[in-house]
């Protein structure tokens, strides 16, 4: 068995982590050092996600040393049998960041971790069960996206009825500047997503397997188009598969992530009503569409509703309930964060429109000196924001926002 100093050496020799390895991917704001990040990669290889001994050990001697007392076998670690840990051993040692680092890379993904400018603090409240790091595609800021999110969750073999509502609800919400969170799986969580899209909106599917890797098959086209307009999200590294326990940890994460999740069609044993059970232990709100009496697949929300769920309907009801007071109309009152929390990149979009009318993304692109697909991840990032809005192929501030910084005249050179 490899001791601890074996193992800081083998970090740097082969690969296996390490801040000498000199592959750098600082997280939004560069606020974590490159070692703790691979180091993270490598405990995200080792653990399932939701294990709270890896959360509990984390939080008692840190991530290098966890790595280390894992990888030399250290048996004063609690709560494991010692069988286990001779396997989390040999999984430790196996790990390479550097390739999970290097497909990430390929695919256009980033590995965010708690301390990142860009990690949702929502998430801690989930205590040891919080995810040691995420995998994320897409251009926007997933903390700011999730600062103004509703989850909707439901049955895969859903009926046309749950479909419809599903959809409907993804399209209301995503209007009224609302992010719409689910988990990518076909049935109601496919339909949500679609909603929001085909409105013009945000969503970001929380995956049960690699960024990379496409689960369900049939849903290619959706996540090509989730990860240009929005946001795939997963605990997973590059190449995961998706098992049954990964999918009911997976539904932590959405719940977690937001501020309330809506079931659609959800049966009396099922992962959506997993999610929201979960929503409803973290303080979040909880709220089901009513199906028909006689439906099965309707059992569970019809509980839900009996116990402490919220009743809705459409998402006025939903923005009742988790929203500010004078959100119900779906007209957007302007931004709904402060300008000064904007990543760099979204506040050079943002100073790149023109003060008045309309522009098209290429040409906004030009004008931030960027590619004209990060700026549309970043337009489509300040639209759900509230600070500009879509019309036909051309972008423009907000009418009504009340930043008044953000319309000042620019002249014709370059933004910087």
């Amino acid at each position: 068995m490899t001791g601890a100093d074996g193992v800081e050496g083998a970090d740097h020799a082969d690969g296996t982590g390490g801040a000498d390895l000199g592959l750098e991917q600082p997280g939004p704001g560069g606020a974590v050092a490159s070692g703790e990040r691979l180091d993270r990669m490598l405990l995200a290889r080792t653990f399932e996600p939701g294990d709270e001994s890896a959360g509990r050990w984390l939080r008692t001697y840190g991530v290098r040393e966890t790595v280390e007392r894992i990888a030399a076998g250290d048996e004063t670690l609690g709560g494991v049998k010692p069988g286990r840990l001779v396997g989390l051993g040999e999984r430790i040692r196996a790990a390479r960041p550097e390739r999970d680092l290097e497909a990430a890379a390929a695919f256009g993904a980033r590995f965010v971790i708690p301390g990142d400018a860009e990690w949702p603090l929502q998430l801690d409240d989930l205590g040891d069960a919080r995810p040691i790091g995420l995998w994320v595609k897409g251009q926007p800021s997933l903390r700011i996206w999730a600062l103004r999110s509703v989850a909707i969750v439901g049955s895969r073999a859903c009926t046309a009825y749950g479909a419809h509502m599903a959809q409907t609800l993804g399209a209301g919400l995503a209007e009224r500047g609302w992010v719409v969170v689910s988990g990518g799986a076909y049935g109601i969580d496919g339909a949500a997503h679609r909603g929001a899209l085909c409105a013009g909106g945000a969503t970001v599917a929380v995956l049960a397997s690699g960024v990379d890797h496409v689960y369900p098959s049939g849903h290619k086209r959706l996540f090509a188009r989730i990860a240009e307009q929005g946001l795939l999200v997963s605990e997973l590294p590059p190449g995961a598969h998706p098992t049954r326990y990964r999918f009911i940890q997976r539904n932590r994460v959405i719940a977690a992530l937001t501020r309330g999740t809506v079931a659609v069609e959800a049966a009396l044993r099922s992962g959506a009503l997993v999610t929201v059970r979960r929503a409803q232990r973290l303080g979040r709100h909880v709220m089901g569409v009513p199906g028909a009496a006689t439906s099965g697949l309707s059992a569970g929300v019809h509980q839900l509703l009996r116990g402490e769920g919220d009743l809705v309907t459409d998402a006025a009801d939903v923005v009742e309930l988790v929203g500010e007071m004078g959100e119900l109309a779906p007209e957007r009152r302007g931004p709904v964060v402060p300008r000064d929390l904007l990543a760099p990149p979204a506040a050079r979009i943002l100073e790149a429109l023109p003060a008045r009318g309309a522009a098209t993304a290429r040409s906004i692109a030009r004008e931030a000196q960027t590619g004209a697909d990060e700026a549309v991840g970043r337009l489509y990032e300040l639209q759900s924001l509230g600070f500009v809005e879509r019309h036909g192929d051309g972008w423009q501030l907000t009418r009504q926002a009340p930043d008044s910084s953000v319309r000042r005249e620019r002249g014709s050179g370059s933004i910087g």
